[in-house]
């Protein structure tokens, strides 16, 4: 993948980012892209699911990082999202 492209999806937020994956799927769901625009957008597909990944646990790691408790440093909880 060119470089440019890269640093085009890193610009991207989550959600726009998402935004873009989902469209995508859309379009390969439908089946009417042909092979070569198939495959390009499968490759888009799959760095836009690595960055929101990566997004992802980026904020993961900032809700386990620090708990507050009256102001004071009281440790890690790791993030419960059930």
């Amino acid at each position: 993948m060119a470089d440019s492209l890269q640093d085009e999806i890193r610009a991207l937020s989550f959600e726009a980012a998402l935004k873009q994956l989902e469209d995508i799927v859309g379009r390969l769901e439908n089946g009417q892209a042909p092979l070569k625009e198939s495959i390009s957008l499968y490759e888009r597909g799959d760095a836009l699911k690595k960055h929101c990944e990566a997004l992802l646990k980026e904020a993961e790691m900032k809700i386990e990082k620090i708990t507050l408790r009256a102001g004071q440093a009281a440790g890690t909880e790791p993030l419960d999202p059930q």
